[in-house]
């Protein structure tokens, strides 16, 4: 794979579908839908709260990470949580990963926070080593439950 020219960029409504498919087929959500992702960004855009950037080589959308600003007794600037991070698999290696989070890093500056935090699953050890070799740390299990 020769990497070419990328442009992070917030997202637009025309990258709905592209991120869909993303989402559904590297993160292997089979429940996300073309439709669950424009209602989800539609109401993301009107919340400051909320960022979603992508990674975009010559218009196609191949990759994206999704945000959300958190308030958290500590740290006392709350927090950034990371939903979603993913790159096709042919554009993988090439960097885009981290320059997709070096744009949260640097709206975490932007908005004076100083911690970063995200979940990743037990079987994406690639991503853990990914994540670690940036700087993250592990720290524990993040638990849910389903209502």
């Amino acid at each position: 794979m020769i990497c070419m020219d990328v442009v992070i960029r917030e997202i637009e409504s025309k990258d709905y579908i592209s991120v869909a498919a993303i989402w559904h087929d590297v993160l292997g959500f089979s429940s996300v839908t073309d439709e669950t992702v424009a209602k989800t960004c539609e109401k993301m855009k009107g919340d400051s709260r909320y960022c979603t950037f992508v990674a975009d080589v010559n218009d196609n959308v191949v990759g994206l990470v999704t945000t959300v600003e958190t308030l958290a007794i500590d740290p006392p600037n709350g927090y950034i949580k990371v939903n979603g991070l993913a790159v096709l698999p042919e554009f993988q290696h090439c960097g885009i990963g981290k320059m997709l989070m070096e744009r949260v890093e640097k709206l975490a500056g932007e908005r004076n926070i100083s911690l970063i935090g995200l979940a990743s699953g037990f079987q994406r050890t690639g991503a853990h080593a990914f994540y670690e070799h940036l700087g993250y740390q592990k720290l524990s299990f993040w638990f849910r439950k389903r209502i």
